[in-house]
């Protein structure tokens, strides 16, 4: 059985995405709760070099969109980094899976082999479409959902594994 690329992306983001949505609403009820400014939360960082957790957020944002956007030819969306509350962080998810999921299976399928070109700053990294979902992507969505989970966990969200996953 083969597994379509479409199939390996979207949902899967999507999936990733939502969960840390609800995520996020629980850390809103916990700051609602215990009367903290959110923005504590947003910017908190696991280690002084590392991102805070709004970081997290847009990086995991900025990764599907890019993917999504590259495999199918189409121009990557572009969002100010303006986010500061958890209500802002949650539009930011919500206006990536939108733009996800508006792409169809037929405009990503078929692109394991298409020629993916990152530029950041003055470098090339080329990759083939299959590599760049699998050996980048992926791992970089999962990575940043998960540091900005261990951060709000970190921080007292009464949050899990349960959570984390969702209802894949």
């Amino acid at each position: 059985m083969t597994i379509s690329m479409y199939q390996a992306s979207v949902p899967r983001f999507v999936n990733a995405l939502t969960n840390l949505s609800r995520i996020l609403d629980k850390a809103q009820a916990h700051v609602d709760a215990k009367k903290i400014d959110p923005e504590v939360l947003t910017s908190f960082r696991l280690y002084p070099d590392m991102l805070p957790m709004r970081s997290q957020v847009q990086i995991a944002c900025d990764t599907a969109k890019g993917l999504v956007a590259r495999l199918a030819g189409l121009e990557i969306p572009v969002y100010e980094d303006t986010e500061k509350s958890l209500a802002d962080l949650k539009a930011r998810i919500a206006k990536t899976i939108a733009f996800i999921q508006s792409v169809s299976p037929a405009q990503i399928d078929g692109t394991e082999d298409k020629e993916i070109v990152v530029k950041r700053r003055d470098q090339e990294t080329r990759y083939k479409g299959m590599q760049f979902l699998l050996g980048h992507a992926v791992p970089n969505v999962y990575f940043h959902v998960t540091t900005a989970y261990n951060i709000l966990r970190h921080n007292g969200i009464e949050i899990g594994k349960r959570d984390y996953l969702g209802n894949p």
